[in-house]
């Protein structure tokens, strides 16, 4: 089990968003989060990678770590193990989308230059952005942007990506295509947890469903697998 929560309480400025969190991801699985504005969706990804921490709850495992004993010194090595998407991009804007994945890759540990070009070639031909390796941030469209996000979450070839409304700024067209890539994703067995009020996408690309409401989240897959079904009569 890639992520364990069992009767977890998740406060963002000492408000408690969401009470007796039950939440479980596991290897390939790809699983919305929806709800209104104001949920908790985000407050709950910004858990997985430790941006909030959990203070109390029956268990809260990450990847292996126990968020509730963790210490901060600890979290980067988690971070690593994760690729995460934000709504905004937050690209470097100063340099090319190379050097943007060259920092990262470096900030990672890699050295070898042959070895980060070729992983760099690599993550852009999986998006489908090799002709925009040195045009600066500036220079792309949003969904290019996000694309350039995903490939950057994707060069550590993490077990889980965590992707907060990376289809939010997007036309419908390019967010169809990016939720098609992190699908695809999925397939090769990295775990995709991805918030959304994108609900037509739930029915194209099927998966887990999770709904934050009312101060509290629960599993609605089968509702919205039964909609499908009425949908297709």
């Amino acid at each position: 089990m890639f992520v364990e929560y069992k009767n977890v309480s998740i406060y963002h400025d000492d408000i408690c968003v969401l009470a007796n969190v039950d939440f479980h991801v596991d290897e390939g699985e790809f699983i919305y989060i929806i709800g209104h504005v104001g949920s908790g969706k985000s407050s709950l990804l910004k858990t997985l990678y430790c941006e909030l921490d959990i203070h109390n709850g029956e268990e809260a495992t990450v990847l292996g770590r126990n968020l509730l004993r963790m210490k901060r010194k600890e979290v980067p090595a988690l971070r690593k193990e994760l690729g995460i998407i934000f709504q905004d991009f937050q690209l470097l804007h100063d340099r090319s989308v190379y050097k943007n994945l060259q920092f990262v890759l470096k900030a990672t540990g890699w050295k070898n230059k042959k070895d980060i070009d070729e992983r760099i070639d690599e993550v852009l031909e999986a998006v489908g952005m090799m002709d925009k390796k040195l045009k600066m941030p500036y220079e792309l469209s949003g969904g290019e942007q996000q694309r350039i996000a995903i490939a950057r979450a994707i060069l550590n070839k993490p077990k889980m990506i965590v992707a907060d409304e990376p289809t939010g700024n997007l036309d419908p067209e390019t967010a169809d295509n990016i939720v098609s890539l992190l699908k695809q994703i999925s397939l090769t067995g990295a775990a995709v947890v991805m918030s959304t009020h994108n609900l037509p996408m739930l029915d194209k690309y099927p998966g887990i469903v999770y709904q934050c409401k009312d101060g509290g989240i629960s599993d609605v897959t089968s509702e919205y697998n039964k909609l499908s079904m009425i949908d297709e009569e």
